[in-house]
């Protein structure tokens, strides 16, 4: 079945700049994202529904792709709504649930003293209340999982797409291999798999960028025609850019390996080291692509974590490597 899709671009405060939103129109008006909280963006987004003859109210539901604010923020604002679909843990961020949001302090307190993170970086809190002030409070009414069907989007089906967030899904519409992407793949830049807390205390935390890769393998075998990105233009042919990504991960990761071999490292240490210019200014994202590149060379039994002194560091397995 086609839709008519109709791509929505709202500023953010973000390095990464504008987002897209979609709006699909068929028998019910489905928003895809929401945008971030802001006056701008709430601005931008009227004025654009205006030039589709649209208003908010004629918003009948809300698709999430992924938890972020820049993908979550207006739904507050849409209170009228009384479909809101998304990813289970989208629920909690929204909702802003109190026992994860302590879990989720903790968790990155606890490892950052481990990783060798100084205190002045560790002001977890501060970070937390910032990615809060960019959206509003609401609550899913549906959960979404893989394989589930959209009531008014006929022909879409929901696959489950972690590695940029755990709560990530796309939507491939069977009937035009239209594929709505959030920010699982983006044309211009790769998306950031970023760390995050296990849903329970006490278990594995989430390895972003060994899932992000699954999932990029994942959808090499489809043929999308276009792909509709959370940020940058609309495109195709994403199996020429994907194989690109993951040999370009595998050389940063083997960078890595070169740096460990001559200097066991925490993370942290590993972090300056990649991104000399940038870690300071964008911590969070620096730390969770460095500790994304260890968790990739520990998977293929290049590297082994060895805790001294309450320090996590990490040492190569081999002294010679085959590239």
């Amino acid at each position: 079945m086609t839709h008519d899709i109709y791509q929505i671009t709202l500023p953010t405060p973000y390095a990464v700049g504008d987002v897209h939103s979609y709006i699909i129109k068929n028998d019910m008006i489905t928003l895809i994202d929401a945008g971030v909280h802001t006056k701008e963006a709430w601005e931008a987004f009227n004025q654009q529904l205006k030039t589709l003859n649209l208003q908010p109210k004629d918003i009948d539901q809300i698709v999430l792709t992924h938890h972020h604010p820049d993908h979550i923020g207006l739904v507050g604002r849409l209170d009228h709504i009384d479909k809101i679909y998304g990813h289970s843990l989208v629920h909690k961020w929204l909702t802003r649930d109190e026992e994860y949001l302590q879990l989720y302090l903790s968790f990155f307190n606890e490892l950052y003293s481990k990783w060798g993170v100084p205190e002045h970086f560790q002001d977890i809190e501060r970070a937390l209340k910032y990615t809060l002030k960019f959206s509003t409070q609401s609550a899913l009414t549906n959960v979404l999982k893989e394989g589930d069907s959209i009531p008014g989007m006929e022909g879409f089906v929901v696959m489950e797409t972690p590695g940029h967030a755990e709560s990530h899904i796309s939507l491939l519409n069977k009937d035009t291999n239209e594929f709505l992407a959030g920010d699982f793949l983006l044309k211009h830049i790769s998306s950031n798999p970023l760390l995050e807390p296990p849903l329970q205390k006490g278990e594995e935390r989430p390895k972003p960028l060994l899932r992000y890769r699954e999932s990029m393998k994942r959808v090499l075998k489809y043929s999308f025609s276009n792909i509709y990105p959370g940020h940058g233009e609309i495109f195709s042919d994403h199996q020429k850019l994907i194989r690109d990504r993951l040999v370009k991960q595998e050389k940063r990761a083997y960078k890595v390996l070169d740096y460990i071999r001559e200097t066991p490292s925490t993370p942290f240490e590993v972090c300056q080291y990649l991104f000399p210019k940038h870690y300071q200014t964008q911590f969070g994202l620096t730390m969770s692509e460095t500790v994304g590149q260890l968790d990739y060379l520990c998977s293929i039994g290049e590297i082994e974590q060895v805790t001294d002194d309450k320090l996590i560091r990490y040492t190569a397995r081999h002294s010679l490597t085959t590239r």
